[in-house]
C-alpha cells in the first residue's frame, strides 16, 4: 500500500538518524539536498554543539543556510577533497545500488560531491527503493543556450535507445524556466524502466549543451532503506 507522503517523516527521519553511526569525529562530511537530506542536517547538528568537530561541504544554497543557521562549519570542497563520507537522499535508488537524484535541481553538485568522497550513503523511506530505475523521471541539467535544441538532440538519443515514448519536458517554477544553482535548466525526462543506466548516461553526455544528468551510477556505497520497524542495509 502507498502511504500519504505525510507519513514519510517518520522513515526519512529514521533512515538519517541510522546515518549518524557513520559519521566519526574529525571527518569531512558531505552534505545532500532534499527533505531527507535536511532531516540528516538537523540531526547531526546537536552532535556538534556536544563538541563533535566536522567539516561540511554542502551540495545546494538551501543546505547551507540551514548548516549555517544549525551551526555547522562549513568549508569550499576544493579545500577539503577528497571527503570522508556523503550523506544525501534519492529519488529512486535499486538493489545495484544506481540512482535517480535531481528532484529538487542539485544534481550537479550533488554528483560533485558525491565524486569527492570515498564514500556515498543514501538515505530514503522504502518508497524510494525500486525494482528498476525509471518511474522517476531523469533530470537533466543543460546550459541555457540552445537548450530546446539541446532537448530536441536527447529526444532522438531516446528514440536510438529504444525509448520510443520518451518526452523531455522543460521545467517550470511559478510559470517560470526553473534555475539551479549554477544557473542552468532542466529537462525531466520520461523515459519508463531504464534497461542500462550506465549506457544511458553515456548517452546523453555524448553531445554538447548538456551539464550532467541525474543517474547515479557507482556512487553510492551504502543504502539505508526505513521501513515500518526496521531500515534495510544494503551495501556494494
Amino acid at each position: 500500500m502507498v502511504r500519504a507522503m505525510t507519513d514519510l517523516t517518520p522513515l526519512k527521519r529514521a533512515a538519517a538518524a541510522k546515518a549518524l553511526e557513520y559519521v566519526a569525529d574529525g571527518m569531512k562530511l558531505g552534505l545532500g539536498s532534499g527533505s531527507t537530506a535536511e532531516l540528516f542536517v538537523e540531526l547531526l547538528a546537536p552532535r556538534v554543539r556536544g563538541g563533535q568537530k566536522l567539516l561540511c561541504v554542502p551540495t545546494s544554497e538551501r543546505t547551507a543556510a540551514l548548516a549555517r543557521k544549525l551551526g555547522l562549519t562549513l568549508a569550499q570542497l576544493d579545500d577539503l577533497a577528497p571527503l570522508d563520507l556523503t550523506v544525501d537522499g534519492a529519488d529512486e535508488a535499486d538493489r545495484n545500488l544506481d540512482l535517480i537524484k535531481g528532484g529538487g535541481g542539485m544534481l550537479l553538485r550533488e554528483k560533485i560531491v558525491a565524486t569527492s568522497s570515498k564514500k556515498m550513503i543514501v538515505i530514503a523511506d522504502e518508497s524510494k527503493l525500486v525494482p528498476r530505475l525509471g518511474k522517476f523521471p531523469l533530470p537533466v541539467e543543460m546550459v541555457e543556450f540552445g537548450h530546446k535544441s539541446t532537448a530536441a538532440r536527447l529526444s532522438g538519443v531516446f528514440a536510438a535507445l529504444g525509448y520510443q515514448n520518451a518526452a523531455a519536458v522543460l521545467r517550470l517554477k511559478d510559470g517560470q524556466t526553473f534555475k539551479t544553482d549554477s544557473g542552468n535548466v532542466i529537462y525531466d525526462c520520461h523515459l519508463g524502466a531504464i534497461q542500462n543506466a550506465e549506457q544511458l548516461g553515456t548517452a546523453i553526455h555524448a553531445g554538447p549543451g548538456v551539464v550532467e544528468h541525474g543517474l547515479f551510477v557507482d556512487r553510492a556505497t551504502t543504502l539505508l532503506i526505513a521501513g515500518p520497524g526496521e531500515i534495510e542495509v544494503i551495501e556494494r
